[in-house]
């Protein structure tokens, strides 16, 4: 098999973002759209192409190898499970679940069925991330043992689902997911942690601020809804500091900062949105015959969204079901 074949489950600003990265990737190709808003199948395929299913169930009968589940996160899991049961590879928006329990169902559902499961997260896959990392290999920054970053987004329509308790909204999990990344990534496994929430009328927390121990240092972090904090990001070693510079999340530039004195500015940008890079590394683990992303493993989504559930937790944040 050397040309992959894409089915889309949601036709939100996501889904868009993922077929104009798509179109870059060589030997991969959009053919199957479905949504749980039928009005909105019609328009997306109008501009990108592919058929538009009536059904999910009509969507994996179709013929496609993979699946991008591009739906809020009320219903990663469920279109996770039924993707992976009729066979197909799953590449899933973050947060791949709500909870732990929840994502151990999935990946151990995947293992079983011998398919690709990877949650879409972005940054690592960024041409300036992966510079970043090799550059430090060489002219290292010491061991990291501190993580500062977060995001606070004030212009957001306020009948955007990211505000909505049914569909699993939230600071925590619709932004504090990336910054739990960026802190397992560079810190290690989460020990604790603390957080601190401020609820809005809707019931999810309009913003919150954690504080996390890890095997190799300790982060603050923040996540939010109404007020302006559009961030980068702080990552601190003995002999250095590297300031990935705002949007951290959709890294272009970092500067190192040396404890000699030295400046080391690194730009890299990035293209079609930047998803890219992402689905690249997902068809190329799917030609190698992997089941598992070595840069966001299995056990990164299970870190990532335990650290999450502690964070709600603390909060006392539970939805529907848990």
């Amino acid at each position: 098999m050397d040309f992959l074949k894409w089915g889309i489950i949601g036709c939100g600003r996501i889904a868009h973002r993922f077929v104009q990265g798509l179109r870059e990737v060589p030997g991969a190709a959009l053919v199957s759209v479905f949504s749980r808003r039928p009005e909105t199948v019609s328009g997306f395929v109008d501009l990108y192409g592919g058929a538009a299913c009536a059904s999910a169930e009509e969507l994996l009968l179709s013929d496609i190898d993979a699946v991008y589940i591009a739906t809020l996160p009320d219903s990663h899991a469920f279109y996770s499970i039924m993707a992976l049961n009729a066979g197909k590879h799953v590449l899933c928006e973050k947060p791949a679940a709500m909870n732990l329990p929840i994502l151990n169902e999935v990946l151990t559902l995947a293992k079983n069925r011998n398919l690709l499961f990877m949650e879409g997260m972005k940054p690592p896959f960024f041409p300036l991330y992966t510079k970043l990392k090799a550059y430090l290999l060489t002219d290292p920054i010491g061991p990291a043992g501190y993580v500062r970053a977060g995001s606070s987004v004030a212009d957001i329509s306020r009948d955007h689902p990211n505000f909505s308790y049914e569909l699993i909204g939230g600071s925590l999990m619709q932004i504090g997911i990336y910054e739990a990344f960026l802190a397992i990534d560079w810190l290690g496994a989460t020990k604790q942690v603390q957080t601190m929430g401020r609820f809005g009328d809707t019931g999810i927390d309009m913003f919150a601020v954690f504080q996390t121990e890890h095997e190799n240092g300790y982060a603050q972090l923040y996540s939010g809804f109404d007020l302006h904090g559009k961030g980068d990001a702080l990552i601190c070693g003995t002999i250095g500091y590297v300031t990935i510079h705002k949007n951290w999340w959709n890294p272009a530039r970092a500067t190192i900062n040396y404890l000699d004195g030295r400046i080391v500015e690194l730009d890299e940008p990035f293209t079609a949105g930047g998803l890219n890079y992402e689905i690249q590394h997902f068809c190329e683990l799917i030609l190698q015959k992997k089941t598992e992303s070595p840069v966001i493993s299995h056990d990164m989504s299970r870190q990532m969204i335990a650290l999450l559930d502690e964070a709600r937790a603390n909060i006392g944040l539970k939805f529907k079901g848990e």
